[in-house]
């Protein structure tokens, strides 16, 4: 009988190692490289982009998103325990990201752009922007 419950568990064993590996694959994050070209695309998409556009939307959001995640682990690794900073640097780089797009994206495509969420995400920024201010 033991030994009938041993060979069930060695035969079991690649299939929870295999499926642990599997789940350890899925929850790694994206690198900076694979979330600037996912967004790039679904703009592209969305704001129907021409070549050079994307080009340089997933140039900036390299860029970017690379020095956001410089600033945020800068943080953590001071041990900085109080979430408005990370807040508020993640607001810094998302408003960067938004004034290179304004001078990328056409009129329209602008328009699309606020209209998809980035005008709700910049009134966000602007009044967590004016509260810190005025919390000074």
């Amino acid at each position: 009988m033991m030994k009938k419950f041993c060979i069930a568990i060695v035969a079991a064993l690649p299939l929870f190692v295999s499926g642990q590996c599997f789940a350890q694959e899925q929850q790694e994050p994206p690198t900076v490289t694979e979330m600037a070209a996912t967004e790039a695309e679904r703009l592209e998409r969305l704001l129907n982009l021409e070549y050079w556009q994307v080009f340089y939307v997933d140039s900036t959001l390299q860029h970017d998103f690379q020095a956001m995640k410089d600033e945020l682990e800068a943080l953590q690794s001071a041990k900085v325990s109080n979430s408005s900073m990370y807040i508020a640097v993640q607001d810094k780089w998302m408003s960067k990201i938004d004034s290179t797009y304004m001078k990328l994206f056409t009129g329209e495509q602008w328009k699309a752009y606020l209209k998809s969420g980035a005008a709700k995400q910049q009134k966000a920024r602007n009044k967590r922007k004016a509260q810190s201010e005025g919390g000074k």
